[in-house]
């Protein structure tokens, strides 16, 4: 056991933890935030994609120890503190873009750091950058056009209706 600190969604915390295991748990187990899913274990599928200092990182198979210091941010993490929720979240809902839902956060988590790397992607960019993410769903084509929406390359397909 070690004393590991970290920031999670700006929150300092010091826990006692095997060094070597992996964020997912210490997030999911150890600090009750379950937005983050397992999904194959071995960093393939992309469900349990956090942001380690705003890079995004496969937590099942990073080590709490390479996080020792630094700032995690979580599916949680991301909405404005007044719970205003991110553009990518409200596109995410205005493009429907989930039907079973479970990829969902680590799809989430991923584009909001290709729409921070890249801030009008094309889909070539979107493509590339979202590769590692799998839906099991097939919901690709709602990803990219909610990642789109994000960036304001185009409208929603959701249309307010006049007051």
């Amino acid at each position: 056991m070690a004393t590991v600190k970290i920031s999670v969604n700006g929150t300092p915390q010091e826990i006692d933890v095997d060094p070597a295991m992996p964020i997912l748990w210490v997030v999911r187990e150890r600090l009750g935030l379950s937005g983050t899913k397992f999904g194959c274990g071995i960093a393939q599928c992309g469900a349990c994609t956090v942001h380690l200092d705003d890079e995004p990182v496969r937590s099942c198979s990073t080590p709490i120890s390479a996080a020792d210091g630094k700032a995690i941010t979580t599916i949680e993490g991301i909405a404005a503190e007044d719970g205003t929720l991110s553009k990518v979240q409200q596109a995410w809902i205005s493009e429907q873009v989930p039907q079973c839902g479970y990829c969902q956060s680590g799809q989430i988590m991923s584009a909001t750091a290709l729409l921070k790397e890249t801030p009008q992607p094309n889909d070539e960019q979107i493509n590339a950058y979202m590769a590692g993410n799998v839906c099991r769903c097939g919901m690709y084509g709602r990803i990219r056009k909610a990642i789109k929406v994000a960036a304001g390359i185009e409208p929603s397909t959701t249309q307010e209706t006049p007051a």
